[in-house]
This record gives structure tokens, sequence and C-alpha cells, in this order.
């Protein structure tokens, strides 16, 4: 079969909507290549949080995202993506190669995903409980559940030890200065294109409303969503058989599938990395549900209130910084 080489301004289209993918701390580790009929994928290590991200594990969790979403993308646009995993051994930051093939039609269900990646945003406010969630529980199952990747559902009898971890994890980063370094840096008002704006941070009474959740060092403008309560989320957990390179960057590629999902029915979505980037975090989660698995990331869902004003979207990088054309 013939390679297709895709017009550059529909690659820049799709990597523009694909960068709308989260990332810890709105990092945006990656770097795509247009060479020829490939587009290729590569974590940018320049971008990787050293403290908090000690592996480079939430980087790939990241860019396995922002793989997902440009797929996703690319459909829409109606073309069919090929994903060549990991396939430069002697280049370990070369994560994907994707060619591409004149799809026969886009389905309503990629146009949904499509337009769920521009409405997606990380709300860290208190959730009320998701709305038909004994319906949309098995679509995710079906979604997301193979032999490389395994969606759980934290029991509510098991949220407060959840919760519990969260705090010890927390307290012990707080006696990290390099971590609360990079905190610092990444919650900073000064940035244009990156970074978390202060307007999506939890000010302390509303923190305290969610046991489970970073937390940052600065505080967020005054309590919202004061009539929700306490956080009536459901916590997911994605996990993977090993903790391999390749584990991580399938996870970020379901963890895309959740969230859009999740968006394109009307629920909020919060990702929560924090337990996920320390040994002893995994530890716990592993022995709460009860599996040999590594988990990769959790995710809260819920609704937010339906007359409330959607938060701003956060910055990203111009297509520019994260796209080249070689030739």
């Amino acid at each position: 079969m013939p390679r297709t080489i895709v017009d550059a301004e529909v690659i820049k289209q799709a990597v523009a909507v694909a960068s709308r993918a989260p990332s810890l701390h709105n990092s945006q580790p990656w770097t795509w290549v247009a060479d020829g009929p490939e587009l290729q994928l590569f974590a940018d290590r320049s971008r990787i949080l050293r403290a908090a991200d000690t592996a480079g594990r939430e980087a790939l969790v990241s860019c396995g995202a922002m793989l997902d979403h440009l797929r996703i993308a690319m459909a829409a646009a109606g073309w069919q993506s090929f994903v060549e995993r990991f396939p430069n051994p002697n280049d370990l930051s070369h994560l994907a190669s994707v060619d591409f093939q004149r799809a026969g039609y886009v389905s309503d269900a990629t146009r949904a995903r499509a337009t769920a990646i521009l409405r997606r945003r990380t709300d860290r406010l208190p959730f009320s409980p998701p709305n038909d969630w004994d319906i949309l529980r098995p679509v995710l199952h079906e979604l997301v559940d193979s032999d490389a990747v395994h969606l759980h559902v934290i029991d509510d009898a098991l949220r407060g030890e959840l919760a519990e971890a969260s705090r010890l994890t927390e307290a012990l980063r707080r006696q990290d200065p390099d971590y609360q370094s990079e905190l610092d840096w990444w919650t900073a008002p000064f940035e244009l294109d990156e970074g978390i704006p202060r307007s999506a941070l939890n000010s302390v009474p509303e923190a305290d409303r969610v046991g489970i959740n970073r937390a940052f060092p600065i505080d967020g403008p005054g309590e919202r969503r004061a009539a929700t309560g306490p956080d009536q989320a459901r916590i997911l957990v994605l996990s993977t058989p090993e903790d391999s390179r390749e584990d991580a960057l399938l996870a970020g590629e379901a963890l895309s599938t959740v969230l859009l999902e999740c968006t394109a029915v009307g629920l909020a979505t919060c990702t929560v990395t924090h337990l996920t980037e320390t040994e002893a975090g995994r530890t716990v989660i592993a022995e709460l549900l009860g599996s040999t698995r590594s988990p990769q990331a959790l995710v809260r869902v819920g609704r937010a209130p339906a007359l409330e004003q959607a938060p701003a979207p956060t910055p990203r990088r111009q297509v520019t910084d994260v796209l080249k054309f070689r030739r």
C-alpha cells in the first residue's frame, strides 16, 4: 500500500487540536516531526519534571494522551492513523511513528470525541455523583479494558483509605524542596503558554472538600461550588501489567479515551497522578485494588453544576513550537 503524504495544513490543525491533551502541570512534554508521509512523536526531555516525575513516567502518560488525541483529530478530518510505537530502539525519545490513509467516512462517535477535545477541562473542584453511571461504566470498560490496560473503579468503602494515602503523600512531599520549587514554577503567573493558571487551582476550603487531589502552594480564588458539598466523584484507576515505558504510553492513550468519553456525555473530569508518582503510592493503590498490576493514573469523574460557567482553557504552546517539518 503506498504511503500517503497529508497536506501540511491538515497536520498543523490536527496537532493544534491534539495539543489540548492533558499533561503533568501542563508541561506539554512532546514534539512532533512531520517527515514525508510519517508524523513522528518524540518526548521532549527538557520538559520532564525531575522532582515530581523522577522516572519520566508521567511524561510518557502525557505523550500517550497526546498520541490518542492526534489520532482522533485526524480521524475527524477524514484520515485513519496507523501507529508504530517505539520504532527506533536507538532513540528512546522517539515514541511513535504515524502513517495515514484516507478514511471512508467519519463516525458520529469520532466527531463527538473530537469535539470533546476542545470542551474538556481539568476540573479540580468537588463533583456531584456522575449521572447514568450504571450505563457509562460498562461502556468505559469496553473501550479501555485489554491485556495492556485495565480500568478499575474504586469501591466507595475504600475512599477513606485512598484519601488518607493522598494526604500522607502530600505531607511527605511538603518536605521536598525540589518538588515544592517545581510546583511554584508551574503555577507562576507569568507564563503565557504553559503551566497551571491560578483560576484552575483550589482554594483551601475547596481543597478540603476534595480528599483525593494534589495540593498546590498557591490558593485558587474564593470558595466555588459550595452547594455541591464534599466531593462525590467516582475514582477510576488505569493500570498496566508492568511499569515499562510502553505500559506508560499505552496508559496515556487509555486516559485520553476515558477523559473524552466522559466529556462527550457531559461529565467533568480531573486526572490525579500525585499518588502514582511514588512507589509507595502505587503500592497502596495496588493493595486497595487487590491487584498486582501497576497503577498509572487516577481519574475523578462526576457532575459539575449544569449552569456553571465553564472554566477558561489552560494555555498551550504554539503549534510552531511543537511541530517541525523535516522535508
